[in-house]
């Protein structure tokens, strides 16, 4: 991640100065074409000079090592101070820098500071305009042709546009920043919840199948010495344990039902589990949708959103629709619990809950939809709309 914000500061500032050579090349030929006579001839070719040696001497630095934020003011000052410099030389001259004056703040809307943009830009319409003035007092045969009020409205018009741009690349750039600061606290989140689940799976293990392994190791060793029937029961009712607890765990961590019979059985036995762990009613209206190429998502997303409603919503009812339209296949789950705020769910990753946040960029990236209800009364209902044709890797 560091290394993209690198990037994110570095690049603007390459572009920049990737453009400032050609630049220079453009002014120094057109003030040579023109034969221009500087107020300052030799002090205005020494400028030129270190300008186009500073900016090749920069252009190096930027292209061989990442930059910080003091880049994009060093490189928006040697811009300033050379403009500067040229004008105060050049003098009369300066009507033949005009094009840097239209250039310049398209190089600095590269740099994603709308307000220096516009700075930068208004004050190149005010000094070009104020050079003029300058010059036209000085020399008494020369007037203020009124172009020269066209050409300053043409620059603040630039300025205008070029700060437009600048604040959508800012914005572009702000929400890339965003983005990774989430993605960075999902895969954070991601690793928790793995070692979180395997935690859990331990305790499983160890609590429900080992415990009764144990049980039918001690019960076997009694019936060595003495057999009986009853610890032939015992010793059979232990492993009928084990295995329906190594069972549950393993369609817990690969449902098998859904890769025999398809989506809708899967969802429906996922439902008969948890009405047997949780103790309360959940209807159904499954509707057979066959093996859909996201039913690994939709499974993932009934099993999340009816986790969430029992552990947070503290729905006491619910109900799992499962169906095929003409958009897709859609699961809607809906519960009679505390409710859910649809607006809330950009914190969730920042409060540590992953699971909703996770599924909602996932459903999102492989083309599908999530929509969240505040039902009537009270509760929540979620929909997930999946296209019916999509590559969905889980």
């Amino acid at each position: 991640m560091r290394r993209v914000l690198d990037y994110l500061v570095s690049e603007p500032v390459r572009v920049s100065a990737v453009l400032r050579l050609p630049l220079i090349g453009l002014i120094a030929l057109l003030v040579y074409i023109e034969n221009v006579d500087h107020w300052l001839p030799a002090l205005y070719a020494t400028i030129v000079a270190l300008y186009t040696a500073a900016a090749a001497v920069w252009l190096v630095i930027v292209l061989r090592r990442p930059l910080g934020w003091w880049a994009v003011w060093a490189s928006t000052g040697i811009d300033v101070l050379a403009v500067l410099a040229m004008c105060l030389a050049s003098g009369g001259a300066t009507t033949w820098l005009l094009p840097i004056f239209f250039l310049f703040p398209i190089s600095v809307a590269f740099l994603d500071r709308p307000e220096l943009t516009a700075l930068l830009g208004l004050s190149g319409a005010a000094g070009y305009l104020i050079a003029w003035i300058v010059y036209s007092r000085r020399d008494e045969h020369v007037g203020l042709p009124n172009v020269v009020y066209v050409q300053v409205g043409c620059l603040l018009w630039l300025a205008l546009a070029t700060s437009a741009l600048c604040l959508v690349l800012a914005r572009r750039s702000a929400r890339v920043r965003a983005l990774l600061d989430v993605r960075r606290k999902l895969v954070s989140e991601a690793m928790q919840a793995d070692e979180r689940r395997n935690r859990e799976l331990s305790e499983r293990l160890h609590d429900g199948p080992l415990q009764n392994l144990l049980a039918a190791c001690l019960d076997l060793e009694d019936l060595r010495e003495n057999p009986t029937d009853s610890g032939f029961d015992r010793l059979d009712g232990a492993l009928r344990e084990t295995v329906t607890a190594l069972r549950a765990t393993v369609s817990t961590l690969h449902p098998q039902v859904l890769a025999q019979v398809g989506l809708k059985a899967g969802v429906l036995e996922l439902v008969r589990q948890y009405e047997r762990r949780w103790g309360i009613p959940i209807d159904c209206d499954l509707e057979e949708v066959g093996r859909p190429e996201s039913q690994a998502l939709l499974y993932r997303a009934a099993r999340e959103l009816l986790a969430n409603a029992y552990k947070h919503s503290r729905a006491t009812r619910m109900l799992v629709d499962l169906r095929n339209t003409p958009d897709g296949v859609m699961l809607r789950i809906a519960d009679n619990g505390v409710g859910f705020d649809p607006g809330a769910l950009d914190t969730c990753v920042a409060e540590g809950h992953i699971g909703l946040s996770s599924l909602v960029v996932g459903i999102e990236a492989m083309q599908g939809s999530v929509r969240l209800e505040v039902t009537a009364g009270g509760g929540t209902t979620v929909t997930v709309i999946m296209p019916a044709e999509v590559a969905v890797s889980v």
